[in-house]
């Protein structure tokens, strides 16, 4: 597949051309998961809660997962960004023999554990708890093959070649689309239905991505493994593996204080964070384009375009992100209304939305300041201000239960994004950028 170029020519050209095929992967992506919770939905609120539960596990994979998609891709960004062709082979070796160790590791904890796992959630509801396990179960196979995908989505991004990822990510989407619904009714699997496809689309991604990065993402015997390159792979992935794994852990523990309220407080969360997804497919695009940007500047030593990548970055998710915030708060219910019919979820759902709503424009900041600390090879930052923040939700959630119940969760999740995003920017433009002005 193609290697691009990121540090020369038009920057804000340069930034739309990366982010829009993460964009478009990400809107394919949240259109499944929004079609997805529709058919699940369909099912009652038992069976949304039985994935959402689940959900924090596999969620957990894809944390553990982030210390080789991370570091290895950070790095191959920087051997893109300076012509290494030699230190490009020796990192995607490290990276893809890390990838392999992890996948098999975390699978064979969550079919020994796995069931220890969701009973700590304390569902009190045996169907809900039951088949929250066994998706979990299905799962295992489909973490592999995404793993592995996700990792080559990384590594075409260093190149600068997010459309070839955003084609077979496509593929992969709409396929998962199709059978979703032919496979949870149409053959009666239910919620395992919907793991199936999912396992699916992903074992024929894995194969369009071997078959189409040709040598790309083989493993080079003769380069073979430099334990040099896994070391930095670890040492540059591990503080943003251990945020996101943190950010997994904390969300376990408030989903165990949301149970509390029913599993349509559970339900309504599942449904609340994928309507939030709308405001996550541009800002999510922004940050991977601005990761690869900065990295690829980076390594070419042009400092002076990463500042500008930013600032036009900025500019554009803060757009989106006030759009996004508008619409939960003028129609949450409307909203919630796609995917459920139980009028109490329905108004958890939207108080959940015009609260998260209040935080939109600095998760905006966050992400997107994150993008360009991964892409300086800094993810100690963004991890430290991650954890801090993250786990200053569960007191926060504790106390704020006391005086608005269920809400309170959702008013601990804002506060922290807020937090997160003003310090995120704070850092950057007295510490970073003042490092590298006059570089």
């Amino acid at each position: 597949m193609k290697k691009i170029d990121l540090t020369e020519g038009s920057i804000i050209k340069v930034i739309i051309a990366l982010a829009l095929p993460i964009m478009g992967s990400s809107f394919l992506q949240l259109t499944y998961n929004l079609v997805d919770m529709m058919w699940v939905g369909r099912l009652g609120s038992h069976a949304v809660a039985s994935i959402g539960s689940s959900g924090f596990f596999i969620t957990l994979g894809y944390a553990i997962n982030a210390l080789v998609i991370t570091g290895a891709g950070i790095k191959i960004a920087h051997a893109a960004g300076n012509k290494d062709e030699q230190g490009v082979t020796a990192y995607m070796n490290a990276g893809l023999m890390l990838n392999l160790a992890i996948s098999l590791l975390y699978g064979m904890i969550l079919l020994l554990f796995g069931k220890v796992f969701i009973d700590f959630l304390k569902l009190n509801h045996a169907d809900v708890e039951r088949n929250a396990y066994i998706y979990l179960l299905i799962n295992i196979p489909i973490l592999f093959f995404s793993f592995f995908n996700m990792f080559y989505t990384r590594v075409l991004g260093s190149f600068g070649n997010t459309k070839g990822a955003f084609k077979i990510n496509a593929l992969g989407v709409v396929m998962n689309i199709i059978l979703d619904p032919l496979l949870i009714y149409s053959f009666k699997l239910g919620i395992l239905g919907a793991g199936i496809a999912t396992l699916i689309a992903n074992m024929v991604m894995f194969a369009l991505f071997n078959i189409k990065g040709e040598n790309l993402f083989r493993y080079q015997s003769k380069m073979g493994i430099k334990y040099k390159m896994v070391k930095e792979v670890i040492y540059l992935g591990f503080p943003m593996a251990v945020q996101r794994i943190l950010f997994t852990l904390v969300g376990i523990i408030l989903a165990r204080m949301i149970a509390r309220f029913g599993s349509d407080a559970i339900a309504a969360q599942k449904i609340g964070f994928q309507i939030e997804s709308i405001s996550f497919m541009v800002v999510g695009g922004l940050n991977g384009a601005v990761a690869s940007f900065t990295g690829q500047n980076y390594g070419a030593k042009k400092y002076h375009r990463i500042h500008k990548g930013y600032r036009t970055a900025l500019v554009i998710g803060t757009v989106y992100s006030l759009l996004a915030a508008f619409l939960f708060f003028v129609m949450p219910a409307q909203l919630a209304r796609i995917f459920v019919k139980e009028q109490n979820t329905i108004v958890i759902v939207s108080s959940y939305l015009r609260i998260v709503g209040m935080a939109q424009i600095f998760g905006n900041i966050e992400m997107i300041s994150n993008g360009v600390f991964t892409g300086l090879g800094m993810p100690k930052i963004p991890a430290a201000i991650s954890i801090v923040f993250t786990i200053l939700r569960i007191p926060l959630a504790m106390l704020f239960i006391l005086f608005w119940g269920v809400n309170g969760i959702w008013l601990s999740i804002a506060v922290s994004s807020i937090l997160k995003g003003s310090i995120a920017y704070l850092v950057y433009n007295f510490k970073v950028r003042k490092e590298y002005k006059n570089a």
